[in-house]
């Protein structure tokens, strides 16, 4: 029989970091095969079908984006009521979630490919890049049931406190991503279509073996009475999913507009900005993982109402992004040139990219403080605040580049990202004092 995992007994430190370095690993396994498709992509069918791949980026983040906020909300309450013991409440809230989801991919999925082709103009993308674009757009978000239902698997299990079955089903799925992308664009010679089903199906094997784990857990094995219609549960789950799904469109609204006025400067520049977000996406991956281990570790132990746990956990999660801005930090201030060449061809799309990397990477803590109090803030069950932070990050990304793109050029790109996301850093970390010190204050009563 498959067990859960308690995240609310035993040592901070090392129930924190066991269940973070699996999730790491999931991630950088993740961030491997989308580098992977983009490398192979670049090399394979040169920069213009690289930039067609990538200007889809912000409008997937819009999309998934927002999907994977549902999904993260709903693992929240997931958490909140593992933690609380309830297995009862869990099941009904996890065939809520099923059913949500469902609808959800079924209407965006639908919206995604009906507007696609106008969505990519509105985005002044290029004549030269649009068909590749399209193409690849239309496969990736045919499957977008797929991709929220491994989303969706994967949040079900890291709020149950398992990070290891998600881990291997991205090893398998991220191994097979790689040698289809290889056989389409090399062998086959099938252009950016290949490359979007290779990833597609790689999704497919992810969510499978996320769902066939969930299904050995037998404190939760769905039952039919479990899916019965109760609004209250749909109104728990919306009201923690609605806004960190919000939250991450709003930031990728953001995003486009800046994709939009890098497109309007030219291809050489969406080549650059495109391989940008694909290093600061490989980057942010252990401050993204902290910020997921510390939603689930919040949410369980604020479920169980183990407050001090929460303190302790932040601490840890603190040390954990401090060593990855010493490393990767250094990475993009020192190495920016060697890196970017894995990819990039043109002289002087690597210059854009280098001083882009640079930038950022002197600033670069202040992005991993800003998952890690945003996602402490939403593990409480308060997504409020993170949602009003998209909006501000926005807010400043748009202002900055509408104001400096004219002046200094491309590099404004980067001084908009900074800004974004020290204003966001600064609502969240309010955010959490203000709480913890809520709950402080019960205490004492």
């Amino acid at each position: 029989m498959a067990q859960t995992y308690n995240l609310t007994e035993g040592k901070v430190s090392k129930v924190l970091l066991g269940f973070f370095f699996p999730m790491l690993f999931t991630n950088l396994l993740q961030q491997i095969y989308t580098f992977a498709d983009a490398a192979i992509v670049g090399k394979g069918l040169g920069d213009n079908a690289l930039a067609a791949v990538g200007n889809l980026s912000s409008l997937n983040l819009l999309v998934v984006g927002f999907l994977m906020g549902m999904t993260n909300g709903f693992s929240v309450v997931i958490a909140q009521s593992y933690g609380s013991g309830n297995t009862s409440a869990l099941r009904k809230i996890m065939a809520t979630s099923i059913k949500l989801s469902v609808i959800l991919s079924v209407f965006f999925t639908a919206f995604s490919i009906v507007f696609l082709k106008d969505i990519l103009l509105a985005m002044q993308t290029s004549a030269i890049i649009l068909q590749d674009s399209l193409h690849y757009g239309y496969i990736l978000f045919g499957g977008l049931i797929v991709t929220i239902s491994y989303n969706l698997f994967s949040s079900i299990l890291r709020a149950l406190g398992d990070s290891k079955t998600p881990f291997l089903a991205i090893m398998v799925s991220s191994v097979c991503n790689i040698l289809l992308d290889c056989v389409c664009v090399f062998l086959l010679q099938t252009g950016v279509e290949g490359a979007a089903a290779a990833t597609v199906f790689s999704q497919v094997l992810s969510a499978v073996i996320c769902y066939c784990r969930i299904r050995k857990i037998d404190e939760i094995r769905l039952i039919l009475e479990d899916f019965k219609g109760d609004f209250s549960r749909n109104w728990i789950l919306l009201k923690n999913g609605i806004p960190m799904a919000c939250m991450n469109s709003i930031t990728a609204v953001g995003c486009m507009i800046v994709q939009y006025y890098v497109n309007g400067i030219g291809v050489e520049y969406t080549s650059a900005y495109s391989v940008c977000n694909k290093y600061m996406n490989l980057f942010m991956l252990p401050s993204i993982t902290a910020g997921f281990a510390i939603s689930s570790f919040v949410g369980q132990n604020y479920g169980a109402k183990k407050y001090n746990r929460i303190q302790s956990g932040m601490h840890v999660s603190l040390l954990i992004v401090l060593v990855s801005y010493i490393l990767l930090g250094s990475i993009m201030v020192f190495f920016p040139n060697q890196i970017v060449k894995i990819m990039l061809n043109g002289e002087k799309s690597i210059a854009l990219a280098v001083a882009f990397l640079r930038i950022c990477g002197i600033s670069f803590f202040t992005l991993q403080l800003l998952f890690l109090y945003r996602n402490a803030v939403q593990g409480m069950g308060h997504p409020v605040f993170p949602m009003c932070s998209g909006v501000l990050e926005m807010a400043m990304r748009i202002g900055m580049i509408v104001i400096f793109l004219p002046r200094i050029g491309f590099r404004a790109t980067a001084y908009a990202e900074v800004a974004a996301w020290i204003g966001a850093l600064l609502l969240n970390a309010i955010a959490y004092i203000k709480y913890m010190h809520n709950i402080k204050f019960k205490l004492k009563i």
